[in-house]
């Protein structure tokens, strides 16, 4: 049933249906009883998914934040508008560059990292 390779922590014990079974799939696939259902994802584990994910997505959210600032406050200043305006279109443009280029990482620190 299962084809990942994790370490032997994660397996289940049992023989029949239950052997060989991870304890991802055996949770989505009804096998454990009520006692047996164990922490997918300890404390340390769901942090670090956060951080990955955070780091992932915080230059979407500076540049959301940035043009927001922009239209509300920065386009009356004289100077500061039009560097403000400069770095916020650098930003649009790199942005997405780079989050495409960073995809193939991501998804290999969350492989790892993923029970």
């Amino acid at each position: 049933m299962c084809t990942q390779n994790y370490p032997n922590s994660q397996f289940i014990s049992g023989n029949g249906p239950r052997y060989q079974v991870c304890v991802r799939c055996a949770t989505e696939n009804d096998m454990l009883a009520e006692g047996e259902q164990s922490n997918l994802y300890s404390d340390e584990l769901a942090k670090s998914r956060s951080a990955l994910f955070a780091r992932r997505y915080r230059p979407w959210a500076f540049l959301g934040a940035g043009w927001i600032l922009y239209f509300s406050f920065g386009s009356g200043i004289e100077l500061w508008s039009n560097l403000l305006l400069t770095a916020l279109v650098i930003g649009s443009l790199a942005t997405p560059v780079l989050h495409f280029l960073s995809k193939t990482k991501f998804r290999a620190e969350l492989a790892r990292i993923t029970p």
